[in-house]
């Protein structure tokens, strides 16, 4: 298990790095950017990843009718009980946010980097949405202030990508990556845990090659899958129900997850959540505190967890 941080985890936290990247508390705001998916618009499909909601895995973003800056104030105004005078990080999330000309892009995103509340800006899209002239863009907007790219990669496994109707390759994801690093962009990547008959082994595979993957990534999402109402993977569940974790069997395997990463490397998020409304498996999930205390107590009984409470 790596060493513990100055949260008392023993992994590096998405809180500890923006404290230490920022010196203080900062929070996300989801955002949406009005864009699709060429999984989406027929390019390469016409359903989206079988586990991607109606809202493209952006369901707790603001609406996309309204402007960035008015996206942000109502973002702000949904958390202002837990940060007030703070920073935060502008989200991109619902879809796939390159997935435009830069001139479409660069005014979205410029509006976003100039609000003054504004710390970083964060970009969801696919490894096959990154174009000579896009990367340009996100590299001079990264001279303003910092650019984090999120990719979603989910598994490494051909079979595993093919059944999730993902729409690239591996290869595709290693030259992207290869890419943002080259242009200084900071990268995120996103893995789903507990795909349809995807083993653990597999699993701890896609962490330990992302794990060792150079150059570097710089952060990572440990996401639980979550069957949600309206998804194709829904209607698989439904009509043959297949294994999901329980919550000691993923707590164990996250925790296998982090021994696996470097300890310099961040965990942007141990779980995720799916709208309440929306889900249907693992019940369990809709509970986040009690999966959190659960968790904590796992990494105490680990042996290097110092005891702070980490379930806000």
């Amino acid at each position: 298990m790596p060493r513990c941080y100055s949260d008392g985890r023993p992994y590096y936290s998405l809180n500890a790095w923006l404290k230490d990247q920022f010196g203080q508390k900062i929070y996300k705001l989801a955002l949406d950017g009005g864009m699709t998916c060429p999984n989406r618009d027929g390019t390469l499909g016409t359903g989206g990843c079988i586990f991607c909601s109606h809202g493209g895995s952006g369901d707790f973003a603001e609406p996309a009718h309204t402007s960035v800056t008015e996206q942000i104030e109502a973002a702000k105004a949904r958390v202002a009980n837990k940060i007030k005078g703070g920073k935060y990080v502008a989200y991109f999330q619902s879809y796939t946010n390159t997935y435009a000309p830069v001139s479409y892009l660069e005014p979205l995103f410029s509006e976003a980097i100039a609000h003054p509340d504004v710390a970083a800006l964060s970009i969801g899209t696919r490894p096959d949405c990154l174009p000579p002239d896009v990367l340009e863009l996100l590299a001079r907007l990264n001279r303003r202030k910092p650019v984090w790219v999120e990719l979603g990669l989910q598994t490494i496994h051909e079979e595993s990508a093919t059944r999730i109707q993902r729409g690239y390759s591996l290869p595709v994801f290693e030259n992207a990556v290869r890419e943002l690093k080259a242009a200084g962009l900071t990268v995120i990547v996103h893995v789903i845990l507990g795909l349809p008959d995807e083993t653990k082994a597999q699993m701890l595979d896609t962490v330990r090659y992302l794990a060792d993957f150079q150059p570097a990534i710089d952060g990572i999402k440990l996401q639980l899958l979550h069957i949600l109402r309206g998804t194709k993977l829904a209607e698989l569940y439904e009509q043959a129900p297949f294994p999901v974790f329980s919550m000691d069997e993923y707590i164990e395997l996250l925790i296998e997850c982090i021994r696996l990463l470097p300890p310099d490397m961040v965990i942007h998020r141990i779980s995720g959540d799916g709208p309440k409304k929306l889900l249907v498996a693992p019940e369990w999930s809709g509970n986040k505190r009690t999966f959190l205390n659960a968790f904590s107590k796992a990494l105490r009984e680990s042996g290097c967890f110092q005891g702070q409470d980490f379930t806000n």
